[in-house]
């Protein structure tokens, strides 16, 4: 079921939360929800919900329903309907078709102990082979000795060499699956997004994910990362490092912590108002800006001392 937004939409913003479904909501990826959400919402646009659903070994049944309560609960409502990847196989099929037949990219069957012993940036070992494999191949774009700079709309100006600092990257994994920096590209851009918010541990992806942009002739959005949350090891808050799900039943408590992590300052009181209250709140006091230009959060910055572990985000 599609939920609209109460805030009217007159510009011509639109951006996106994008979760997989491995798993329930924590708290890293609900404060990616929140800063995505307003920043939308703040500036009159479009917040899309897409499900990254590519990837079954590792998805777990009925995530993708749960991660869905959970935003209604929060009051995080999404406009229009939900996009699942996984409906999208054609779409990605195609685009690969178009630049197997522009000669932009190769089959690679290099072992991951290979890739290790390049240094961990490919260094085109299957680019000039005569004899392309057969089996058991992933597929790798061909990339450039070009660098690549954002101005990211929290972190300020970012820019990597894709040529020599990542090399020729996996668009289709070795077991066919369609690897998550091809599909995000075309379904931006099949999507219409301007604007991506997103957590600060895929801001190297950004660089790799332009140039297939721009090797589609697909536009670039506008990108601004914000920090991660880190758990007492230094290791972000993941499903693969066992974050706890978080209780959407303290909806206002969760909305009032990712907003003081998120540099917002709400009124001290607003944590006794609804989750709805105080999003209406903070779409109208959104500052990017406020948010902290770090690229990690401790999760002990962000909790209260009056809710329990259980609601902590």
């Amino acid at each position: 079921m599609s939920n609209s937004s109460p805030a009217s939409q007159t510009s011509n913003y639109i951006g996106r939360f994008a979760p997989s479904p491995t798993g329930a909501l924590h708290a890293g990826s609900l404060l990616a929800a929140v800063a995505s959400y307003l920043d939308a919402k703040s500036n009159q646009g479009k917040w899309l919900l897409r499900m990254e659903d590519l990837d079954p070994p590792r998805e777990i049944a009925g995530a993708a329903n749960q991660i869905l309560q959970q935003l209604n609960s929060l009051g995080l409502e999404w406009d229009g309907e939900v996009l699942y990847q996984s409906t999208r196989l054609d779409a990605y099929e195609l685009i690969l078709q178009q630049l197997s037949n522009k000669d932009l990219c190769y089959r690679c069957d290099c072992t991951r102990p290979q890739i290790r012993a390049m240094g961990n940036v490919y260094n085109g070992a299957c680019r000039q082979r005569s004899n392309a494999p057969e089996n058991e191949y992933a597929i790798r774009v061909k990339t450039a000795d070009v660098d690549i700079g954002i101005d990211d709309l929290v972190q300020g100006h970012y820019q990597q060499n894709i040529g020599k600092d990542i090399g020729d990257f996996v668009i289709r994994r070795k077991d066919r699956l369609f690897a998550y920096q091809l599909a995000v590209v075309v379904d931006d851009d099949y999507q219409k997004v301007t604007h991506i918010i997103r957590g600060f541990d895929l801001i190297d992806s950004t660089p790799r994910q332009i140039s297939l942009q721009r090797l589609l002739g697909f536009s670039t959005p506008n990108y601004g990362h914000i920090p991660v949350i880190i758990n007492d090891q230094g290791q972000k808050l993941s499903k693969q490092h066992f974050a706890p799900a978080i209780d959407s039943n303290n909806a206002s408590q969760l909305i009032f912590l990712a907003l003081q992590a998120l540099g917002q300052s709400p009124p001290a009181n607003s944590q006794q108002e609804s989750a709805q209250d105080q999003l209406s709140w903070a779409i109208q006091h959104w500052d990017i800006q406020a948010v902290p230009k770090l690229a990690n959060i401790p999760d002990t910055t962000i909790q209260d001392s009056t809710i329990s572990d259980t609601t902590q985000i």
